[in-house]
C-alpha cells in the first residue's frame, strides 16, 4: 500500500511530537479539529476506551441498550484478545469496535518499531473479531507519535482523540463530576471521552461513567443532538480506506432526513 498523503501539516506534526499533554490541549484540539473529532454540529460521538473487561463493558452495553444509542468502543487488542466474545457482542449490538493499541503504552516513550507492530496487530485482531476493518485509532493518553500516525494511516485508520471528556479515571470521581466535566463546554459536533474499564486506572473507576451515561445521552437530546458513534459522525476531513473523500456521517444524514427510520430513542428527544 503506498504511503497516502498525511492529513497534518509539518506544524502539527510538531505539536504531535512536543509531548502527551500537546493532543489534548484544547487551544490545540481547536486548530486539528479533525483530530480532535469534531463532527456534525447536530451530533454527539459518545466513544469508550481501555476495554473490553468482562466486569464492566457488560454494564455499559445494557445500559446503552436501555438508552437505545451507539457508540465506539476503543479496544485494546491485549485485552480483546482474553474476551473476543464480548468484542462479538459490542459489534452484534450495533456498536463500532476501533482501534486504541495493543497494550495501553505512551507511543512517544516506545522503542522505534514497537508502535507500529502493536498498531498493526491490534487492528488485525479488531477486523478478525468484528468483521470489518477498523476507521479510528485512538493513542493512549493521546500521545500520537509520528510512528503511530505514519502506522496509522497506512493501515487505513484515522486517528482521533476528543472534544469533551468525564475525567472518569480519577479517584474523586463521581457520576455527578463527570457529568459536570462532560457538558461544561459540550456542543453540537463534540466527541465524548469515557472508559468503559478501569484496566489502568483506580479500581471501579468505570463506575462513576456508567452512572453519569443516562444523564449525559438525556443532556445532549434535551439540546436537540443526537447521540451515536464515530461512524455516525460525520467527522471533518474523514476518508475511506481507499482514500477517496469519504461519505462517512451520511447514514447520520440520511437518518435526520427520515427519521421515520431511526429507531425510537436513538437521537434527540421529539
Amino acid at each position: 500500500m503506498r504511503l497516502r498523503t498525511l492529513p497534518l501539516g509539518l506544524a502539527g506534526l510538531a505539536l504531535l511530537h512536543a509531548g502527551p499533554a500537546a493532543t489534548w490541549l484544547p487551544r490545540v484540539r481547536r486548530r486539528l479539529p479533525g483530530l480532535a473529532g469534531v463532527g456534525h454540529p447536530g451530533h454527539v460521538a459518545i466513544t469508550f476506551d481501555d476495554g473490553p473487561h468482562p466486569g464492566s463493558t457488560p454494564r455499559f452495553l445494557d445500559e446503552l441498550a436501555r438508552l437505545r444509542c451507539h457508540a465506539t468502543f476503543f479496544v485494546l487488542g491485549e485485552l480483546l484478545e482474553r474476551h473476543q466474545p464480548l468484542g462479538r457482542r459490542i459489534v452484534a449490538e450495533g456498536h463500532e469496535l476501533a482501534v486504541h493499541g495493543w497494550r495501553h503504552g505512551n507511543a512517544l516513550l516506545a522503542p522505534p518499531g514497537r508502535v507500529a507492530a502493536e498498531l498493526g496487530r491490534a487492528a488485525d485482531l479488531v477486523e478478525q473479531v468484528a468483521g470489518v476493518r477498523p476507521a479510528w485509532y485512538r493513542p493512549p493518553y493521546g500521545a500520537l507519535s509520528l510512528e503511530a500516525l505514519v502506522a496509522a494511516r497506512l493501515r487505513g485508520l484515522r486517528p482521533v482523540l476528543w472534544t469533551d471528556w468525564g475525567r472518569d479515571w480519577e479517584e474523586t470521581a463521581t457520576p455527578d463530576s463527570v457529568l459536570a466535566t462532560v457538558t461544561a463546554g459540550l456542543r453540537g459536533g463534540a466527541t465524548v471521552l469515557l472508559h468503559d474499564s478501569d484496566h489502568v486506572s483506580v479500581p471501579g473507576s468505570w463506575r462513576p461513567a456508567l452512572d453519569a451515561l443516562p444523564a449525559l445521552v438525556g443532556h445532549c437530546r434535551l439540546m436537540g443532538l443526537w447521540v451515536g458513534p464515530l461512524r455516525d459522525h460525520g467527522v471533518a476531513g474523514a476518508t475511506h480506506i481507499s482514500g477517496e473523500s469519504s461519505d462517512i456521517g451520511l447514514p447520520f444524514y440520511r437518518r435526520i432526513q427520515t427519521p421515520i427510520s431511526t429507531p425510537a430513542g436513538n437521537g434527540a428527544a421529539r
